[in-house]
């Protein structure tokens, strides 16, 4: 099959049959996991599409129309209106290009995401989201997708990611805040993880950058109980604090409403910037100083890289595929 011109030659049925030493039917057969075939002979040609980076027409299995792009968006949990806000975004583009999107949530759980993109392999033309284990075994479940990952860098030839920089935002935060007067800064950071985030990287970076020690952590479920429960167990060890940077808009609220319960006056005594630009952030009392990321531009982006790479055209650089986060002050700080 001679090349388009427009990108690179397409992977056919042919190409993992030679590949694999066994005739079409077979490379069909073993594709459409059936009976007929031995163990060994399915393993070779999955092997070989594998390696070839086939992905078989949806179409020819009567799946879809085929003129109909499926996306699978993969999302953790979509209880964080963050994640909703990016969600309805994509969903938003690919419906503009007529396409037909299912949205997962995984639960922010390893094995939920595996057992997802074992499901929607085989129902979809790409993969866009939130995916948090290895990319080889991504790879392996994803079987010749075009992959777009979010908040995260990728290898694969045949992966792609959007990656979020909010160094500049945070640091601006924590300049205004010193420029306010304020020295004993605190952050409320992820308990999910076992190491610090990059989000903390970026705080510790900017404290240093003016002339500050690393401020006083907790950690936080990301929820607005967990929000309320760190700030409480910050300001236990360290009442001296006078102005808090959250891990995101989530915990941040629930700061908001910690303060208030312990007689703090806000901001006079606490200043809260929290991370995201949630939409929700504007409407809590006192409204939410944030360092905002753009989420309709986020999903916007990640489809359209999904559409270069679907069609073979050159994919944007990495330059091109991040969003950057800036700080929006409001009356928390």
């Amino acid at each position: 099959m001679a090349s388009s011109g427009t990108g690179p030659r397409k992977v056919t049925i042919d190409d993992v049959a030679r590949t694999a030493g066994v005739s079409r039917q077979t490379v069909s057969r073993a594709l459409n996991d059936k009976d007929e075939i031995g163990v060994a002979t399915k393993q070779r040609v999955l092997d070989a599409a594998l390696a070839l980076g086939y992905r078989p027409s949806r179409f020819a299995r009567g799946l879809v129309r085929q003129d109909t792009i499926s996306v699978g968006l993969v999302i953790p949990d979509l209880l964080n209106p963050f994640f909703t806000e990016v969600a309805a975004a994509a969903l938003d583009a690919a419906r503009a290009r007529g396409w037909h999107v299912v949205v997962y949530d995984t639960g922010d759980r390893i094995e939920e995401e595996r057992g997802t993109l074992e499901v929607i392999a085989s129902q979809v033309d790409a993969v866009v989201g939130y995916l948090s284990q290895p990319e080889d075994e991504i790879a392996q479940l994803t079987r010749g997708l075009p992959v777009v990952l979010i908040d995260r860098e990728h290898r694969a030839e045949r992966f792609s990611s959007i990656k979020i920089d909010g160094e500049e935002g945070v640091h601006a935060a924590i300049s205004y805040l010193v420029e306010s007067g304020h020295r004993r800064i605190g952050m409320l950071d992820h308990a999910g993880r076992s190491e610090p985030s990059i989000r903390h990287d970026w705080f510790t970076g900017a404290m240093s950058a003016c002339g500050l020690d690393a401020g006083s952590v907790s950690r936080a479920e990301q929820s607005v109980e967990g929000g309320e429960n760190a700030l409480k167990e910050l300001l236990a060890g360290h009442p001296d604090v006078t102005a808090v940077f959250t891990f995101n808009d989530i915990i941040a609220i629930g700061a908001l409403r910690a303060a208030r319960r312990l007689g703090r006056q806000l901001p006079q005594d606490l200043a809260v910037i929290g991370f995201d630009g949630l939409r929700l952030g504007a409407l809590v009392e006192p409204p939410l100083s944030t360092v905002a990321l753009d989420t309709r531009g986020l999903g916007a982006l990640a489809v359209e890289q999904a559409a270069l790479l679907l069609t073979g055209s050159r994919p944007l650089s990495r330059d091109e595929l991040v969003v950057r986060a800036e700080l929006r002050l409001r009356e928390s700080a």
